[in-house]
């Protein structure tokens, strides 16, 4: 299971491990997708509202987690690279015993909280009983959403990308199964939606258990491994709640523009909801490009080969930039027809073609920004990525959505450019610290 990624081709390396990587999140994306898709083929713009805002809840404490859990890929990545199995066996078990107490810290709190993150979303009327009731059921089910994600963690710290996609790609379909079964047979709304969720992924995590517990994982874990240790925890800590805080930001800003879209009126909220599920998909390789380049280039610091991390950096962007562009200039063409898979409501895909086709421009300059954050990650210098993404969400993202909701209230096309405003300016900034690191390297004090 355990892979090393400090020989061999640079970009073939990349590919070995992005492409299972990339499968499974395009999986894991389907789960929003599906809850959304099926909801609208059984009930109203009402259900589609809820489940729109409820997932993107969820995605953002998803993200979180999977951020806080980059603590635990690099430091594992890096062990392994320096050749250290006892340290890396370290890594692993102070991960767990992280990420338990955290995700029942989680559960207890947001299960508080429903009705408050409901009313902050603004929420439109139409919509709040089913937002509280999905919210509600996906709550009760975060320790298994953050015992797959730190699972998933750990074997690509370890190299392997391959047994998380297969985790997720049983989750997901029986995801889709239980939705179909929930919502269109038993009608159960956006409790169904729920439902199908928080069960798929309780059976993904058996799942990974049964196969850890019955194979050589090379994972040999002793009681002792568990018990926190100041080196191995801070460490995951010093990499993942900068990670973890640039995810929260980012879903803040996504949030904020969906409580400006709430307040347009339902077929905005829909049509922004949909749009956000779609770039979800599209962002994928982006995504896959930031946590391929921390883990490859964690075994390679850790190696002490610094060109080749500099070389998987490259390459990632060479690889996100070229798909960003492709994707962009198709979507200018299909951009109604993809919201139209979603809802047949006419004002919903005239708006959400619109928001669409400005937001779409983001997957070009998210994808280098992305990839910068996974080198500086794996530097153990996260706090630049929180850095870029807080400056470019508080300076552009947010005003210039605001402004464009303000001064063009009959299209959201506008609104849709803020995101890749945002990120150009995450670029520049990016492109600086990278350049200083290099030249600190170059001539240490």
């Amino acid at each position: 299971m355990e892979k090393n990624l400090t020989s061999g081709s640079v970009l073939r390396n990349i590919i070995y491990f992005s492409l299972p990587y990339l499968l499974s999140y395009f999986l894991q994306t389907l789960y929003g997708m599906a809850d959304l898709f099926i909801i609208g083929q059984f009930n109203d713009v009402g259900s589609i509202t809820a489940v729109s805002v409820g997932s993107q809840v969820m995605h953002m404490l998803t993200v979180m987690i999977v951020g806080l859990a980059m603590g635990s890929t690099v430091s594992i990545g890096k062990a392994i690279g320096a050749e250290h199995p006892q340290r890396a066996r370290t890594a692993i078990g102070n991960t767990v015993t992280l990420f338990l107490g955290v995700s029942l810290a989680c559960t207890a709190l947001l299960l508080l909280l429903v009705g408050p993150i409901v009313s902050l979303m603004s929420t439109p009327k139409e919509a709040v009983t089913g937002t509280v009731t999905y919210l509600t059921i996906c709550f009760a089910g975060i320790p298994f959403i953050t015992a797959y994600n730190i699972i998933s963690s750990i074997f690509r710290g370890l190299g392997d990308s391959k047994s998380p996609m297969y985790f997720i790609a049983v989750s997901c379909t029986v995801n889709i199964a239980l939705d179909y079964l929930f919502i269109g047979g038993f009608h159960m709304g956006t409790a169904g939606a729920a439902l199908g969720t928080t069960l798929s992924q309780t059976i993904s995590v058996i799942l990974a258990l049964c196969v850890i517990a019955r194979s050589q994982t090379g994972i040999k874990l002793t009681k002792e491994c568990f018990r926190p240790q100041r080196e191995a925890m801070g460490q995951i800590l010093k990499i993942g709640v900068p990670v973890a805080l640039q995810d929260g930001f980012i879903q803040i800003a996504f949030i904020v523009i969906t409580v400006i879209a709430n307040r347009r009126g339902l077929n905005d909220a829909a049509a922004v909801g949909i749009v956000e599920k779609v770039i979800g998909v599209v962002f994928l390789v982006p995504s896959t490009m930031l946590s391929t380049v921390s883990a490859l280039s964690a075994q390679n610091i850790g190696a002490g080969k610094h060109d080749r991390a500099a070389g998987t950096l490259r390459y990632a962007i060479y690889i996100t930039v070229g798909y960003g562009l492709a994707v962009s200039l198709a979507m200018q063409f299909a951009a109604e027809p993809v919201v139209g898979m979603f809802t047949e409501d006419a004002a919903v895909v005239l708006l959400g073609g619109q928001y669409l086709r400005g937001y779409i421009w983001d997957c070009i300059f998210a994808g280098i920004h992305f990839s910068f954050s996974g080198y500086f990650c794996a530097y153990g210098m996260s706090g630049l990525s929180f850095l870029h993404n807080f400056l470019s969400i508080v300076l552009v993202r947010i005003p210039g959505a605001f402004l464009a909701s303000k001064y063009f209230a009959d299209t959201l096309f506008p609104m849709g450019l803020a995101a890749p405003g945002g990120s150009l300016l995450s670029v520049l900034i990016c492109i600086v610290a990278f350049i200083w690191m290099q030249r600190k390297r170059e001539n240490p004090l």
